[in-house]
């Protein structure tokens, strides 16, 4: 087992996305993932240089090898933790797809979780890999990928169906889905039976597509239906953009 993962970037911002938007946190973001969605504007390819923040927050960054391991994870965890007390609300351990790393995280996220709490972002499709390591997870955010956002070949309705009921009893645990113009309401059925199989009460967040130019790819009005639909079977369901890009952060 190997304590050292191909890491992206480390940086401190401000959540855009589902449960905990509007937190500070401080993101490690993972290379690598293993679906390809049409929206996906994250570079996750693996490379020879991983990104940290010199400052947390400063948007100025050092280069160090992308093969990280535990010490340098914590270390900088914990001198960030030190700079700004109170500042971050947890660490959001992302992607591309991070529990593609689980050898590492089984080792990272007991170390991280005795300093900060820890969100793991996910596309919840690691079902094995999510059993190995959840007990270390404080919140769980968990993508739902509609064919008509995503694109993805493969019909994976009951994968994340599998997911969400292993999600469910590790951690607080949200589901967000990537809407669009042609997103429509079977798709949403189908996102709420999920849900409400496992528990209602699940929160349910609808994101708006983002498009390369910025704008969103989808009507208020078309929101709205999609959003008075899943109310009729989810307790809570919230319409929240990519908040860290209206704000222009990371």
């Amino acid at each position: 087992m190997s304590d050292a993962a191909h890491v992206k970037e480390i940086f401190s911002s401000i959540q855009g996305e589902g449960m905990l938007a509007g937190r500070r946190q401080i993101f490690i973001r993972l290379a690598e993932c293993n679906l390809d969605c049409e929206y996906c504007d994250t570079d996750f390819v693996k490379s020879s240089i991983c990104r940290i923040e010199s400052l947390p927050g400063s948007g100025s960054f050092v280069e160090i090898p992308s093969i990280v391991g535990v010490q340098k994870i914590v270390s900088v965890v914990t001198e960030w933790l030190s700079l700004l007390p109170g500042a971050h609300h947890s660490v959001s351990i992302t992607g591309g797809e991070p529990l593609l790393s689980l050898d590492a995280l089984e080792i990272w996220l007991p170390a991280l979780r005795a300093h900060i709490p820890v969100h793991l972002e996910t596309n919840g499709t690691m079902i094995s890999a999510l059993t190995r390591v959840g007990e270390h997870v404080d919140y769980i955010s968990m993508d739902v990928k509609l064919p008509s956002t995503a694109g993805c070949t493969d019909d994976l309705w009951e994968i994340h169906r599998i997911f969400l009921r292993e999600a469910s009893g590790l951690a607080a645990v949200s589901v967000k889905t990537v809407v669009g113009a042609e997103s429509d309401l079977n798709e949403i059925n189908q996102v709420c039976d999920i849900i409400s199989a496992v528990d209602d009460s699940i929160p349910l967040f609808l994101q708006p597509v983002t498009l390369p130019d910025g704008t969103l790819g989808i009507s208020v009005a078309h929101i709205l239906r999609l959003q008075e639909q899943a109310s009729a079977h989810i307790r809570d369901v919230r319409v929240i953009p990519q908040m860290h890009k209206l704000l222009g952060v990371l």
